[in-house]
C-alpha cells in the first residue's frame, strides 16, 4: 500500500513538471513570433502595399528596379561586399595561420588584439578613416589622388569592421587539426608547399567558406561605415535609411528591405549547406598538431601580424587624438571639450547612459530568455514537434540583417491597433530588438554548453523526484556558468556598439550612444562623434575586464568540481 501511495505521488509530480516545461517552451516560442516572426510577415505585407494600405502587388519592386538612383545600389553592395570578403577572409586566413601554424611570440597578443574592433560600433572606422585619408587627413596622400568618400573608403573600414569574425572562425578550423595528417605528408616526402594543398586547405575549406559568407552578410547588411564615409556612394544599407528616414516612403523601405533580405539569407543557406557537409576531421585516436620552429617562416608572420594588428592600433588611437584634438589639423592643442557632449548638436551624456542601461538590460534579460530557451530545446523530451518549431524561430534572427529587423519593428509596433504599440518609442522596444537581433549566436553558446552535460543529470533528479526548476536552479546553471557569463557579455558589447536597428526605434529620450555618433557626424561635429564613439569603446573595454574578474570569482564557486 506504502509503494502504491508513493506511486500516486509520483505521477502528479512528473505530470506537473512535464505541462509546466510545456507551457514554457510555448511561451518562448510565442515570444520568437511575436517579435521576431510577425514584424517580418508584416515588413513583407508592407512591401506588397500602398501608402493607402491597398494592395499593389510587385509595383513597389517595379519602381525601385527602374528607377537608377536606387537600382544601382544592388549592384553597388554586391561589388563591396564581394571585394570587402576577399580581402578579409585573406588576410585573416594568414593572420589565423600565424597564430595557429607558427611558434612567432607572442601569439595570444596578436590574437587579442585581432579581436579588438569587435568592441567599437562599425561608425568608428569611418570616423578614423577620415582623419587619416580625408580632405585634410593626416596620410591622405597614400591613396595618390583617389577619394576615401566613396568605394575605397567603405571597403577599408568594412575589412576593419569584419576581420575579427573571420579571424575567429579561421583560427577554430585551423586549431582542429589532426597531427598525423601531416606526419604521413612528411613520411611520404612531401614539401611545405604540396602539405599546405593537400592536408591543410582541405582541412579548412568549409571555415573558409564560412568565414567568406559571413563578411559578405556583414557588408552588404552594414549601415555605419557607408553612412559616414560612403558619400554619394549608395549601397542598400543606407538607402532604407534614407527612404524611411530621409523621405518618410515606408512602403520603398519595406521594398529595400526585403532586398536587403536576400543576400543575407543567400549567405545564410550557403553556410549551412556547408555546414551540413562539414564531416569529423578529429578522431579518439587523433594527435594534436604542434607547429615546428622556422625561424624564417616565424619572422616573416611575425612581422605581417605586427602590420595587421599596427593598423587595427591605428584606427583606434587617431579616433583617441582626434576626440581630444581642439582642431584637427590646424590647432592640434589638446583639450576635453569634445567630451562636453551636452553642448554638441545630436548627442548628449544621456545617450551614453541610456545605452548602458540598454545593455544592461539586455544582458539580464536577454541571457535569462536565450539560456531558458536553450535548455527547453535541448534538455526537455517529448513535444519534439514544438521543440523543432522554436529551434526554426532561433535561427530566423542571424538570416535577417538588424536594418531589416529595424524596419520590420516600425511597420508592426507604430499600428496603434496593435496592442503591443503601447513599446513604440520606449527603452522596451530597444532592449527586444536588441535581444531579437542577436537572439540566434547567443542560443547556439547555450546550446553548445548544454550538449555538453550528460543527460543523466536530469535523469537522476527525476528518478529521485527533484522538480525540474531546483535541477535547473542547482546543477545546470551552476556547471553552465561559463557559457552564461559569456553570452551575457556579448549581449551588452552588441547592445553597446550596435546602431544599424535601433536607428529606426528611438526617441528624443532614448537615444543612444551608437545613435549619437551618427547623428553628431551628420551635424558636422566629428570630434564629438569620434569621442562618443571612443566612450563606447573605452566601455567595452572595461565591461570586459570586469567580466573577467568577476568570471574567476564566480567559477571559483560553481566550477570547483572541475579541479582534481
Amino acid at each position: 500500500m506504502t509503494a502504491i501511495a508513493a506511486g500516486e505521488r509520483v505521477r502528479p509530480r512528473a505530470s506537473r513538471d512535464h505541462w509546466a516545461m510545456a507551457a514554457a517552451l510555448v511561451l518562448i516560442a510565442a515570444l520568437l513570433v511575436i517579435f521576431v516572426a510577425l514584424p517580418l510577415y508584416t515588413l513583407l505585407s508592407k512591401s506588397f502595399e500602398n501608402a493607402d494600405g491597398g494592395f499593389v502587388g510587385l509595383a513597389n519592386f517595379s519602381k525601385f528596379l527602374t528607377t537608377p538612383a536606387l537600382s544601382i545600389s544592388i549592384s553597388n553592395s554586391l561589388q563591396i561586399a564581394l571585394a570587402a570578403s576577399f580581402i578579409t577572409t585573406s588576410l585573416a586566413f594568414v593572420y589565423a595561420y600565424a597564430i595557429t601554424r607558427s611558434q612567432m611570440p607572442l601569439r595570444a597578443l596578436f590574437k587579442g588584439l585581432a579581436l579588438l574592433p569587435l568592441l567599437a560600433p562599425s561608425l568608428l572606422p569611418g570616423i578614423s578613416l577620415v582623419y587619416l585619408f580625408g580632405n585634410k587627413g593626416l596620410v591622405k596622400e597614400w591613396l595618390m589622388g583617389e577619394s576615401i568618400y566613396g568605394p575605397i573608403g567603405i571597403v577599408m573600414g568594412e575589412v576593419f569592421y569584419t576581420f575579427p569574425h573571420a579571424v575567429m572562425i579561421l583560427v577554430t578550423a585551423l586549431s582542429i587539426t589532426d597531427g598525423r595528417l601531416y606526419e604521413a605528408a612528411e613520411v611520404l616526402g612531401a614539401g611545405t608547399v604540396r602539405k599546405f594543398f593537400t592536408v591543410t586547405v582541405p582541412a579548412v575549406r568549409y571555415g573558409l567558406v564560412s568565414a567568406f559568407f559571413v563578411v559578405f552578410t556583414l557588408v552588404v547588411t552594414d549601415f555605419g561605415i557607408p553612412k559616414v564615409i560612403g558619400g554619394n556612394y549608395n549601397v542598400l544599407a543606407t538607402d532604407v535609411y534614407k527612404q524611411v528616414v530621409g523621405r518618410n516612403d515606408f512602403q520603398m523601405g519595406a521594398v529595400v528591405g526585403m532586398i536587403l533580405l536576400l543576400p543575407a539569407l543567400l549567405a545564410f543557406a550557403v553556410d549551412r549547406l556547408v555546414q551540413r557537409k562539414q564531416v569529423a576531421l578529429l578522431s579518439a585516436r587523433a594527435v594534436p598538431y604542434i607547429a615546428k620552429k622556422s625561424p624564417g617562416f616565424d619572422f616573416a608572420v611575425l612581422a605581417f601580424c605586427a602590420v595587421v594588428s599596427l593598423a587595427i592600433l591605428s584606427m583606434f588611437a587617431m579616433a583617441a587624438c582626434a576626440s581630444f584634438v581642439k582642431l584637427w589639423p590646424y590647432n592640434l592643442e589638446l583639450v576635453w571639450k569634445h567630451y562636453d557632449f551636452d553642448l554638441t548638436d545630436g548627442g548628449s551624456w544621456t545617450s551614453f547612459w541610456n545605452s548602458i542601461e540598454m545593455s544592461a538590460l539586455t544582458a539580464i534579460f536577454g541571457t535569462a530568455v536565450v539560456f531558458a530557451g536553450a535548455y527547453l530545446v535541448e534538455k526537455q523530451t517529448g513535444f519534439k514537434k514544438l521543440r523543432g518549431v522554436v529551434q526554426f524561430l532561433c535561427m530566423i534572427p542571424m538570416a535577417v540583417p538588424g536594418l531589416v529587423l529595424g524596419v520590420a519593428y516600425i511597420f508592426f509596433f507604430v499600428d496603434q491597433a496593435n496592442p503591443l504599440h503601447v513599446l513604440y518609442h520606449s527603452m522596451a522596444i530597444l532592449v527586444i530588438n536588441t535581444v531579437a537581433h542577436f537572439y540566434t549566436v547567443a542560443h547556439l553558446t547555450a546550446v553548445t554548453a548544454l550538449k555538453q552535460m550528460d543527460g543523466e543529470f536530469e535523469a537522476v533528479s527525476a528518478s529521485l523526484q527533484v522538480p525540474v526548476w531546483r535541477t535547473f536552479r542547482r546543477v545546470t546553471v551552476p556547471v553552465a556558468m561559463p557559457a552564461i557569463l559569456d553570452i551575457s557579455l556579448y549581449l551588452f558589447v552588441s547592445a553597446m556598439t550596435t546602431v544599424s536597428a535601433v536607428v529606426f526605434l528611438y526617441s528624443p529620450n532614448t537615444t543612444l550612444a551608437s545613435v549619437a555618433v551618427l547623428n553628431m557626424d551628420d551635424a558636422g561635429d566629428v570630434a564629438p562623434a569620434a569621442a562618443m564613439a571612443m566612450m563606447i569603446v573605452y566601455t567595452c573595454i572595461a565591461v570586459r575586464l570586469a567580466h573577467a574578474v568577476l568570471s574567476r570569482a564566480v567559477l571559483a564557486r560553481t566550477q570547483a568540481w572541475r579541479r582534481r
